[in-house]
């Protein structure tokens, strides 16, 4: 009962997401593991589910009827048990013809087993009260377990067969079974003035109404099912897209800021101006570094430090805003602003000289050569919003851009590693206090050139 569909070829064109096809869904590694994960547990869930039922299952029919003859039923379900099993130790996703053999031989089972007499029963009742003795009840079980799979496919199989099986072994009961006619007429006898109660409760009358009736209800429910869990699937697919559409955000924002954006992408979609931290890191001497390295360890490289400063841009609620060859720039304060967006800023780029550090170390005790960094930081308005035609990109522009890169590239000429404009050095203040630990290494000079900006201005900087 827990046979599964292919994971991506079950779904027909009507269960994808408008405009998808079944190549975009199969090429996107979001939406396949979240369709595998949730198959694998609905796996899980549909065979601990048979479990539990039929243990309740095992336990009730002694005391409904204890005898000799219970042991038959009682070795059906622990035959089912064990199916079960087989099912979750072959059970995979995605198309799979040995989970769909064992469940058409579980339904073939349950039919002989409760279609026909018991062989331990020595009772000698006639076939149709066998037949007609409320047995079929006990493959709505398997129904809805076979829902917790999430395969509407397998659950039309599931009703289908059970249907066709069921309406064989009606005709075989009915042409081959066991009657007693002195039952028959000892019925007619007693309700002989009501022709409807005598053939109800004929012991050698199978009802051929009821059974059909039986078989109907049973193909309404299945197909309910069926339908219900299609429309899950439709809703599993959509939440993939979503959840790939949360993790791309997550690899440009912080995670409160891709939270803020879940909920409401306003502010992607607004142009608009506020005051932002920019941040600018860079390798010092790439250029010379990678004219002796092959391209191989130039990738390595950039890899792990890119790994290490985007790390502690996220930690500090910052925004990745696009990697720069062997550099990158990172806003505070989008698309949202903050009450610490500078601070953050400050104490981002404090983590990224410590990560850095222990980097090197590293880097050392390998037998490679230390890598040298360089950090520039500004504060001050920009323009946001979404840019591009086809492809949007959310763009922070303006000239705090241009000065926080332009000071990253001064840190060269004053030798230090970071230095910070002194707009910035007031915002710190202002938002952590005059006598900040962040501000504590910070050294101010004076009279200041920035190239493309009049006059002269203090910067701060900290080797």
């Amino acid at each position: 009962m827990t046979a599964t569909d292919p994971s991506l070829p079950d779904f027909t064109d009507a269960d994808l997401p408008p405009g998808a096809t079944h190549a975009e869904i199969a090429a996107n590694r979001f939406t396949e593991a979240t369709l595998e994960r949730h198959k694998r547990e609905g796996l899980e869930l549909a065979v601990r589910a048979r479990w539990i039922a039929l243990a309740v299952i095992a336990v009730m029919l002694p005391f409904l009827n204890f005898s000799f003859e219970m042991i038959y039923y009682e070795l059906l379900l622990a035959a089912l048990a064990i199916t079960g099993w087989a099912q979750r130790r072959i059970g995979r996703v995605g198309r799979s013809p040995v989970e769909l053999v064992l469940l058409f031989i579980e339904l073939l089972v349950m039919t002989i087993v409760l279609a026909l007499p018991n062989p331990l029963d020595q009772s000698g009742w006639p076939a149709a009260m066998v037949y007609r003795f409320g047995a079929f009840s006990f493959f709505f079980v398997i129904l809805a377990a076979g829902t917790l799979a999430y395969s509407w496919r397998t659950i039309m199989a599931i009703g289908n067969w059970t249907a066709i099986m069921w309406l064989i072994a009606l005709g075989l009961v009915w042409w081959f079974g066991k009657t007693d006619p002195a039952l028959t007429a000892a019925a007619q006898e007693a309700f002989g003035h009501d022709t409807k109660m005598a053939h109800l409760l004929d012991p050698n009358s199978i009802d051929f109404g009821m059974r059909i009736q039986e078989i109907i209800v049973f193909l309404i429910v299945s197909f309910t099912l069926a339908v219900s869990v299609r429309r899950f699937n439709r809703l599993l697919l959509n939440n993939a897209a979503l959840e790939r559409e949360r993790t791309n955000l997550s690899r440009y924002f912080s995670p409160n800021v891709v939270e803020e954006l879940s909920h409401n992408d306003d502010p992607l979609k607004q142009i608009r101006s506020h005051d932002v931290a920019v941040l600018f890191v860079d390798i010092v001497g790439f250029t010379a570094y990678a004219a002796t390295r092959s391209p191989r360890q130039l990738i390595e490289t950039l890899r792990a430090f890119h790994s290490r400063m985007e790390t502690e841009v996220f930690r500090h609620q910052g925004t990745l805003d696009k990697y720069l060859g062997d550099g990158l720039m990172a806003t505070f304060g989008t698309p949202l602003p903050g009450d610490r967006d500078a601070s953050n800023a400050l104490e981002c780029a404090n983590s990224m000289i410590k990560a850095v550090d222990r980097w090197n170390a590293e880097r050392t005790a390998q037998g490679e050569s230390p890598i040298k960094v360089s950090f520039g930081l500004h504060y001050g308005p920009v323009v946001l919003g979404d840019v591009g035609a086809n492809r949007l990109e959310f763009a922070v522009v303006g000239n705090t851009v241009n000065i926080a890169s332009r000071l990253e590239a001064m840190s060269r000429d004053l030798s230090v590693r970071l230095v910070m404009s002194d707009a910035m050095h007031a915002r710190v203040q202002a938002e952590s206090g005059v006598d900040a630990p962040i501000l504590a290494a910070q050294r101010r000079i004076e009279d200041q050139s920035i190239r493309g900006v009049d006059g002269h201005a203090p910067l701060w900087v900290s080797e």
